[in-house]
């Protein structure tokens, strides 16, 4: 975890590639390092990413349920889970 490497930064394009993206992709833009606040909640069957960050109610991506929001982006949920950011 930490550092992409040529895999990631492949699937990570490949991900890119297949939705849009209101911030033009600022978190890859920036090395990874610009990135919401979130948690990963890895889960046996899905891949949840709880939301941390402050404006969560107005990104397109949160998915309110119960006091939490839930991220919907797939490139920051695979983030959140390949290098733990």
């Amino acid at each position: 975890m930490g550092t992409t490497t040529p895999e990631s930064e492949r699937q990570m394009e490949q991900i890119a590639a297949a939705m849009e993206c209101p911030k033009d992709f600022e978190c890859r833009k920036a090395g990874l390092e610009d990135l919401c606040k979130c948690k990963y909640l890895g889960h046996q069957d899905n891949d949840l990413v709880e939301c941390l960050d402050e404006d969560r109610q107005r990104c397109r991506f949160s998915l309110p349920f119960g006091k939490s929001y839930f991220c919907k982006c797939p490139l920051r949920v695979f983030i959140a889970k390949m290098f733990g950011k």
